[in-house]
């Protein structure tokens, strides 16, 4: 199974120095990019209101963007949405576990190991991860892949939409191994982990190492059999070169995603803080750079489920 994996960033007033843009993206009133977003967050059609924007755009992406994309607006259209056999919208919750504020939490002490009188001051700023959102699609080819994106409905209606909503989407071309599949289809909360294989490997000794070992490392730590409701491994094939499809700067660096579901934000908690955790991530920096990867957690949107019940393989899916 070819999977598209896009990370995506909302259409918002950040600086343009701290969050990157794609080209024609956050536009104004008259369906152009605005020249510098956050000098008037005003001006943004889609969010011009910053107080709600975050609430407003994952309202809009889930109950509007993902109706609209399969929307047929012609008979033949359905045929070519059909292609699509699966698509999450992983919606990134902030009070959620990251790589840049994992568990366990500590609130602020002063040098008695005392709370102080007053949190000015004493509360360390937000440190954001790179992306809002993940759009997860499934397709059985990639040619499937190529009709359904390129087609005239996505072109005229679609894309238009997607330099509104969205700031950025950095997207990876992945072939999927489920590892631990989930039959109910019914995931929840989702892990979303980035891979970046260490200097003296290359892509395919990395991901030969991460499905063959790692996965089974993964697999007997005794927390994921009581914990983990999917586990999947996807494999990057997508380009490393600028100006090739589906070329993306800060994806092209990206080796692996690991999605891993859970049934509540407990569980996931309790993971990352068990021994079987700190067991993964030990496996992890024998074939990768942790500090070049990243995770947070999101809050998973079934918007099209034609896969379930699904079934382990260690081959193409």
């Amino acid at each position: 199974m070819t999977v598209l994996f896009s990370f995506l960033s909302r259409a918002d007033s950040t600086p343009l120095d701290q969050r990157s843009r794609a080209d024609g993206h956050i536009v104004g009133r008259d369906g152009k990019p605005l020249v510098d977003p956050a000098v008037d967050s005003t001006a943004n059609v889609f969010a011009p209101d910053p107080n709600i924007s975050f609430e407003q755009w994952g309202e809009y992406w889930r109950k509007v963007h993902g109706v609209r994309f399969l929307h047929a607006d012609e008979v033949d259209d359905q045929k070519t949405i059909d292609l699509l056999l699966r698509y999450d919208q992983i919606q990134r919750l902030a009070p959620g576990p990251t790589s840049l504020n994992p568990p366990p939490y500590r609130s602020p002490l002063d040098d008695r190991g005392q709370l102080f009188d007053t949190i000015i001051g004493h509360v360390e700023p937000y440190r954001r991860p790179a992306w809002d959102g993940v759009a997860y699609l499934n397709f059985a080819r990639l040619d499937d892949l190529g009709a359904v994106l390129g087609s005239e409905r996505v072109r005229r209606k679609i894309l238009p939409e997607d330099q509104a909503i969205f700031r950025d989407l950095a997207p990876v071309l992945a072939r999927q191994f489920i590892i631990l599949p989930n039959p109910a289809g019914n995931d929840a909360i989702t892990l979303v982990k980035t891979h970046a294989r260490r200097e003296e490997l290359d892509r395919e000794a990395f991901q030969r190492l991460w499905l063959r070992d790692h996965a089974k490392t993964v697999l007997r730590q005794p927390d994921t059999g009581r914990l983990v409701k999917r586990y999947v491994q996807l494999h990057s094939i997508g380009p490393q070169i600028d100006g090739e499809p589906f070329f993306h700067p800060a994806t092209s660096r990206i080796d692996g995603v690991t999605i891993m579901s859970f049934a509540s934000m407990k569980d996931l908690e309790s993971f990352l803080l068990s021994d079987s955790y700190a067991e993964i991530e030990q496996s992890e920096r024998s074939i990768a750079s942790l500090d070049a990867g990243e995770y947070w957690t999101g809050v998973t949107f079934s918007v099209v489920d034609h896969t379930t019940p699904e079934r382990a393989t260690l081959t193409e899916t």
